[in-house]
């Protein structure tokens, strides 16, 4: 996913048409979190104009992410639709609003863009359906619980006071 500006150009009159599965295992060494990713598809093209080339791309894969509450994998699918642009005129003016990236090298490379969308994609987290797993539901001073409809709600002795504040009678 990576091209020289000469290879681009030669696409300009046919077009460039992306199909392709790729290893983004990179991605575990960014985020820790991320236990396993599957080889990502990546499919779209690209268009060109006079001063820049636009990849209108759909990336879709899978990733391994623990669960929040017993450490359990979790699979996530993703399916995400981006377009990133590169600059091919260094010499070009485009409207400040628009995310354009510049050439580093003469070339384009697509591969950090895609790692980046899906890092932005990652959840914050995620829960599997099994009651059990390797997190602990005890440890040291602490235990997990679960809250009951029924279970009335303790209110810290200290705060007390508080409650009068409240009460408008």
């Amino acid at each position: 996913m990576k091209w020289s500006v000469q290879q681009l150009l030669s696409f300009k009159k046919k077009g460039l048409q992306i199909d392709e599965s790729v290893d983004m295992s990179k991605v575990k060494e960014v985020d820790r979190e991320i236990r396993e990713i599957t080889p990502v598809h990546v499919k779209g093209d690209a268009h060109f104009d006079k001063d820049a080339v636009t990849f209108q791309v759909e990336i879709s894969g899978s990733m391994t992410l623990p669960c929040a509450r017993t450490l359990n994998d979790v699979e996530f699918p993703f399916s995400i639709h981006c377009t990133e642009i590169f600059q091919l005129d260094e010499w070009a003016t485009f409207n400040k609003h628009e995310d354009v990236h510049e050439l580093v090298d003469n070339t384009v490379d697509l591969m950090p863009y895609l790692q980046e969308r899906i890092l932005l994609e990652k959840p914050m987290r995620v829960f599997s359906d099994l009651k059990e797993g390797p997190a602990p539901k005890s440890g040291d001073g602490w235990e997990l619980s679960e809250m009951d409809e029924n279970q009335e709600r303790k209110v810290d002795p200290r705060l007390k006071e508080l409650e009068k504040f409240f009460d408008k009678k």
